[in-house]
């Protein structure tokens, strides 16, 4: 007896190995992504700017780092006792204006690194909801608890979406164009809209990708449908849980990340759990030669990634 529908997912290339570069983009479900490649020791560049739930405003960053639009004063403002910039999330924040938009512009710029480098883009969407300043008419990233007044809520079309990600294919397509792009929808459900709203939601976000015929890897339809059970939710049953996230990383690595990867991989994570080991007696025997041959371990793999273990 099944008792659990299986997706049939096609496995994809150019696959991602220990020679990529993937820059991640988008959601908070593209964090739990990047997490797994950063333990796994590939490399790969998640969110400069922090979390970024719309496809308008992640667009807007590729697209000022691409055209090196630099942010200015002008770009910033003050609130809450912080420097914020309705561009970016809050956690990158400032207490002072220049050394904001320093720290701004040096993300700007490895952004713009990555995005050159990078053999994988993997954009997550996470709503077609959106906030827009009334008095500029211009898509927020973050509304930085800024009173609702002054904002104006709205759902995004479908064809806004669609001519948003094509502006962003256009941007690759120009300035890194072997660039493998790879959308994925986030599994997170944005309750805070509401229900229904958050079906529209992703209803829209998922019709314009699928309109562009794009590589597209379904995390949002492996949450709703193999992991159909709030037992794979978070406490605040809107996240997945790590559960959850292990086996949505454990189906986008057979599908996107090459098979030679995986002997590297499970020595990276042998090494990991002894990193995490908690010895009964750290000036013992027992412990100083465990040491010594974990250390080995990670010379090991060390002389086939360089960058590996490198905190």
């Amino acid at each position: 007896m099944k008792l659990q529908t299986t997706l049939n997912i096609p496995a994809q290339n150019p696959k991602i190995d220990y020679a990529s570069n993937v820059l991640l983009l988008g959601s908070c479900f593209s964090q739990n992504i990047a997490e797994k490649l950063a333990y796994f020791q590939f490399q790969s560049l998640s969110n400069p700017f922090g979390i970024v739930f719309n496809p308008v405003s992640i667009v807007l960053l590729m697209e000022r780092a691409l055209k090196n639009e630099t942010f200015t004063e002008k770009d910033i403002f003050y609130h809450n006792e912080r420097w914020q910039c309705y561009e970016v999330h809050s956690e990158l924040s400032q207490l002072d204006a220049v050394a904001y938009v320093a720290l701004l512009n040096e993300q700007l710029l490895l952004l713009k690194d990555s995005l050159l480098s990078a053999s994988h883009v993997i954009i997550t969407l996470g709503t077609a909801w959106v906030y827009e300043l009334k008095e500029t008419k211009s898509v927020v990233a973050n509304c930085h608890k800024v009173p609702q007044i002054v904002f104006e809520k709205r759902l995004l079309s479908v064809s806004e979406i669609e001519a948003s990600l094509q502006k962003l294919q256009s941007l690759l397509t120009e300035h890194r164009e072997s660039a493998t792009l790879i959308y994925t929808v986030s599994p997170v459900r944005h309750i805070k809209d509401g229900v229904v709203e958050n079906s529209r939601s992703k209803a829209h976000v998922l019709t314009a990708v699928h309109n562009l015929k794009s590589h597209y890897f379904p995390s949002f339809e492996i949450m709703m449908d193999e992991l159909r059970d709030y037992r794979f939710y978070a406490p605040d049953m809107l996240h997945p849980n790590q559960v959850a996230i292990d086996y949505i990383w454990e189906r986008f690595n057979d599908i996107w990340i090459a098979s030679e990867t995986r002997p590297l991989q499970k020595k990276i994570a042998a090494i990991r759990q002894g990193l995490a080991h908690r010895p009964f007696n750290e000036d013992g025997d027992g412990h100083q030669k465990f040491l010594k041959n974990l250390q080995q371990k990670i010379s090991e793999v060390k002389k086939e990634l360089p960058w590996a273990f490198i905190e």
